[in-house]
């Protein structure tokens, strides 16, 4: 019978932590998952070894006896071994035609009926339960999680907003519910549980995570909780000071503009800037730009003519 390294399969050191094992397990279920591989007969054995040595090395009970007998018996890329020797069977010779788990024959005997290393019966993470430490041979798989982006506006971020989506899958088309929370900032992930890839067998279905992305707004550009946008004033107004109207995402305010103001000064309104989810606001920040009316009157021309004048 042939030895497994479980760590070899999964490309991961024998001191790799926990963490470090289930990333490298999810980049190769994801890389070799059947679904991506439609009647590859290569790689779907490769997903169920990938699954096996994650079964293993995925529990911290059962890595640890098998990381124990590796020692004893100093097994390295595959060889060969007699479990006779290590106290399996009592002397009687081992001939395995097929593992009853749907893994190998390897593991069979160490986690089938009879598993010298304790049988387990709690739910795993594909989602079938133990039966006496034994699996059917058609046991169930957990469908792989998927991942996609969500555009939405500032305004459906800031405010929360109900989405209707809709799905393709291998089912068909479907149509969801969404909701997106007030506060929810960019990069944030919403789950959508058993709206991911197909389980095998009858298994679950993995999980679906939309990433939010925020359009771009035209007017304000979203830095951190800060928000920034452009205030259009006449020279007169920049010059003399006013008192001017702006649209916020959660409604209108009034603007003090102080006298001599210059072309890319920001005036600061406190607490008027976006939210995350706890209710904390950033501050926005209003760009200045002097612009002139696009057509000028009879009296506002004298006044400028004069103007230019006095400035000479």
């Amino acid at each position: 019978m042939k030895y497994r390294d479980y760590y070899e399969i999964l490309g991961v050191d024998k001191k790799a932590s926990a963490d470090e094992i289930k990333k490298a397990y999810r980049k190769l279920a994801k890389k070799y998952h059947p679904d991506t591989h439609p009647g590859d007969k290569a790689a779907e054995e490769k997903f169920k070894e990938i699954n096996e040595a994650y079964e293993v090395l995925g529990n911290d009970e059962r890595r640890k006896k098998y990381d124990q007998f590796g020692a004893q018996g100093q097994f390295y890329h595959g060889a060969d071994f007699d479990p006779s020797q290590f106290g399996f069977g009592n002397g009687m010779r081992y001939e395995f035609t097929s593992a009853g788990s749907g893994f190998s024959d390897f593991f069979d005997l160490f986690f089938g009926g009879g598993d010298p290393f304790g049988s387990f019966n709690d739910d795993s993470i594909f989602g079938r339960k133990g039966s006496g430490g034994r699996f059917s041979r058609g046991m169930k798989m957990r469908g792989g999680d998927t991942e996609s982006v969500l555009e939405i506006s500032l305004a459906d971020g800031f405010n929360g907003a109900e989405k209707l989506i809709s799905l393709r899958g291998a089912d068909g088309g479907k149509k969801i519910s969404l909701r997106i929370p007030a506060g929810i900032k960019q990069g944030e992930k919403i789950k959508l549980a058993g709206q991911g890839n197909p389980g095998i067998n009858g298994g679950p279905n993995g999980d679906l995570y939309l990433r939010i992305e925020f359009r771009k707004d035209p007017v304000f550009e979203l830095k951190g909780l800060d928000l920034e946008a452009r205030l259009q004033l006449y020279p007169w107004e920049a010059a003399l000071g006013a008192e001017k109207s702006f649209d916020t995402l959660d409604g209108r305010i009034s603007v003090r503009i102080p006298a001599g103001v210059q072309t890319d000064s920001r005036i600061r309104a406190a607490g008027k800037g976006y939210r995350d989810k706890s209710g904390k606001r950033g501050d926005l920040f209003l760009r200045v730009a002097i612009v002139n009316p696009q057509r000028l009157n009879r009296e506002q021309l004298e006044l400028y003519e004069k103007l230019s004048r006095i400035g000479d």
